[in-house]
């Protein structure tokens, strides 16, 4: 087998450096935060047991190995403990995880925070790794689901501890152990977890540092995270810069990239079911979901109805003065070389309530309204662009056939998720061919795609880039054929 491809460093720099400016971070060492911006959290340990957080991504990889290396001894029981410790450790300090998360991170909604840990029990474990076995005249085969061994991973802002816990109970099921390199505003947060499920771990099994973290993550621990020999499989859940770096590297990666999900309301259903279920899922965490309903196309007969569904559902509507102030506040404009205008997301704007939002629009909203939307153009910035805030805009269309067609221009080819609000099923089937997404959610709210209100399972990394789609225990194994020659059968 040949060797990694060497990373290149100045490429690698550069393409981080970008997507941390882009965040509104500075591409060094995270800065102290500001007084009363979040709560103070546990001081990294310098002596006696580190709980998994460490200062250098060698100590935390080697740390790691080790710990993998007694996971190997402690059997399928082992995993599977380890995976309740973190279900369960979610679940009672959703609260006051939550909380600190939200506090640290200032962004999305509070109650939302605390669910998202909550609903961490619906992550598939053990019982998911099942072996596929042949016997024949010629003998027995069996295949199994074997670990890597250590594996990075690169977690979002929008979703700290969600993501680590998820990812934990998905990689350790599957055998391995984990290092993460977190976003630097959501670093503290993931220590406080990381901390808090090494100690239930150790105490229950007497493994140390199975899943660890780094202290303060930068440029250059990304980089050796990445380049680290003990590392096996890189898991990125993050923006098309983080996901470039990660491929890069020479070493294999699941990539859950971008989405700019679109919906379409074709008129043939329930509008007001439509309006209920959307407002829920662009609403949720104030649009930070990746799955979450960022545009909405509507054929022009069904177009006032469907408005008159949103405000009943809760919404506030903005007309077209609103909405131009919000953009200047939401964007800013550039153009390339060709002339042509480029917008880029205002960081501070992301997962901002509503009413906040509205204040930038010039309007007065209640401060519970859970989401804004317009009528907009089909080549609007907050139809082209993921901006990851409560504010839909919904645009009129003459027919079906351009509303999947503009639906498809404005996902970007990213193929990521897809809403349909339908009783129609070839328009069901003409929408899902034309997007191709890995998920295609069908009269429900986004969240129904990850098992919330729909048939599924729960995962906060959905490997859109490289294919692998919601993330299971098994996107983190290698499989391993055993076969046994003979005369084995006995009819």
């Amino acid at each position: 087998m040949s060797s990694p491809l060497p990373l290149d460093e100045k490429a690698l720099r550069a393409v981080v450096e970008d997507v941390l400016r882009s965040l509104g971070r500075s591409p060094v060492l995270s800065p102290a935060p500001a007084p009363g911006s979040a709560p103070a959290a546990p001081a990294v340990v310098r002596a006696g047991p580190r709980l998994g957080v460490f200062d250098s991504v060698p100590e935390a990889c080697a740390a790691a190995h080790a710990a993998f290396t007694q996971l190997q001894t402690k059997g399928i029981a082992g995993r599977a403990k380890v995976v309740e410790i973190v279900k369960s450790l979610a679940t009672a300090h959703a609260a006051e995880w939550g909380r600190f998360e939200f506090e640290e991170t200032r962004i999305g909604r509070l109650e939302h925070k605390i669910e998202k840990l909550q609903i961490v029990k619906l992550v598939p474990g053990v019982e998911w790794l099942k072996p596929f076995a042949l016997s024949g005249d010629h003998g027995i085969t069996l295949e199994e689901y074997t670990p890597f061994g250590v594996i990075g991973a690169i977690l979002p802002v929008t979703h700290s501890v969600p993501t680590l816990s998820g990812n934990i109970i998905n990689i350790v099921a599957a055998g391995n152990a984990v290092v993460f390199n977190p976003h630097p505003g959501g670093a503290r947060s993931a220590a406080l977890a990381v901390r808090a499920y090494n100690e239930a771990i150790q105490a229950a099994l007497g493994i140390e540092n199975l899943v660890c973290t780094v202290a303060q993550p930068t440029l250059d621990t990304f980089a050796a995270l990445t380049r680290d020999p003990h590392i096996g499989l890189l898991c990125v859940t993050g923006g098309p810069a983080v996901v470039a770096a990660a491929m890069k590297s020479g070493k294999r990666a699941v990539c859950a990239g971008p989405g700019n999900p679109p919906v379409l309301v074709d008129g043939t259903g329930c509008l007001r079911k439509a309006a209920r279920d959307i407002v829920q899922g662009a609403a949720f965490d104030n649009n930070l979901l990746c799955i979450g309903e960022k545009q909405v196309f509507v054929p022009d007969a069904h177009f006032a109805g469907f408005r008159e569904a949103l405000v009943a559902a809760g919404a506030a509507e903005l007309n077209a003065a609103q909405v131009e102030r919000l953009t200047a506040a939401a964007f800013t404009f550039s153009k390339d070389a060709g002339g042509c205008s480029h917008a880029a997301v205002n960081r501070k704007l992301v997962g901002a309530d509503a009413a906040v939002l509205a204040q930038h629009a010039g309007a007065n909203v209640a401060a519970s309204t859970p989401l804004l939307f317009a009528e907009t153009p089909a080549d609007h910035a907050f139809v082209v662009e993921e901006q990851m805030m409560p504010m839909i805009p919904v645009v009129r269309v003459r027919s079906v056939e351009e509303g999947i067609e503009l639906a498809r221009r404005s996902e970007h080819g990213y193929k990521h998720s897809a809403i349909i609000h339908s009783l129609n099923v070839d328009h069901m089937t003409q929408m899902a061919r034309a997007l191709d997404t890995t998920l295609f959610v069908k009269n429900g709210p986004c969240v129904a795609g990850l098992g919330l209100g729909g048939e599924g399972y729960l995962s906060y990394s959905i490997a859109t880039t490289t294919g692998e789609g919601i993330t299971t225990p098994a996107t983190f194994t290698r499989t391993r054929r055993c076969v046994m020659v003979d005369n084995l059968r006995i009819y």
